[in-house]
């Protein structure tokens, strides 16, 4: 086979899987950079000079469909739909939560076919707290592993387990801030019965 057909032959192959990968990312996964300060100290934590690459996984969402308190999704606002914001899940429905301020109830259960989401860093976030329960057909993806920065490389992070002797760090206290804070989370929510819920999209 001369080169010329060798190239025509590669280009052809080439071409037939271009739109396998546009429907692989457009459907399956993608790699997106996180902007904003609402979900630190999980992404984008300070004092880190790079902002986080991480995994949305859009499998798990329109083939399972099913969510779990604590998971990070990606949604589109209620308020205006071409943005795409990142929350954590704090309750699921047939869950009442303890509202934060501005909502103007202190208790809302959150109705079937929804969610109560927050950010991580309670004064740089709008939220569930603004919204109310947000619709599961609002919710794009999961986010799964962070890419970049290389010191970063892995799973979304969970809080630290306490540590002692030489590990107890600036490091350890900033962890053990958010173990407090996810502890605080959860105590503003009474569950329902089921853990997970179904998504009807």
């Amino acid at each position: 086979m001369s080169f010329r057909a060798f190239r025509k032959t590669a280009t052809w192959k080439a071409l037939t899987f271009i739109p396998l990968g546009i429907v692989f990312v457009k459907h399956f996964y993608t790699v997106k950079i996180i902007t904003g300060r609402s979900m630190q100290p999980t992404l984008n934590p300070e004092p880190c000079i790079w902002r986080d690459i991480v995994v949305f996984d859009r499998v798990s969402v329109q083939t399972v469909g099913k969510f779990a308190r604590g998971e990070v999704v990606a949604l589109r606002s209620p308020t205006n739909p071409s943005d795409l914001l990142v929350k954590r899940i704090v309750a699921l429905e047939g869950d009442v939560v303890q509202t934060l301020p501005p909502y103007p109830e202190q208790e809302v259960k959150v109705p079937p076919g929804h969610v109560w989401l927050e950010g991580d860093e309670g004064f740089r976030t709008i939220d569930s707290n603004r919204w109310g329960p947000v619709p599961l057909g609002l919710i794009d993806s999961k986010l799964t592993f962070i890419v970049w920065p290389p010191p970063r490389f892995g799973p979304l992070p969970e809080p630290l387990q306490r540590r002692t002797g030489t590990e107890e760090s600036r490091v350890w206290r900033r962890g053990f801030v958010e173990m407090d804070r996810e502890k605080w989370r959860d105590s503003r929510v009474k569950k329902a019965e089921d853990s997970f819920t179904k998504s009807s999209a």
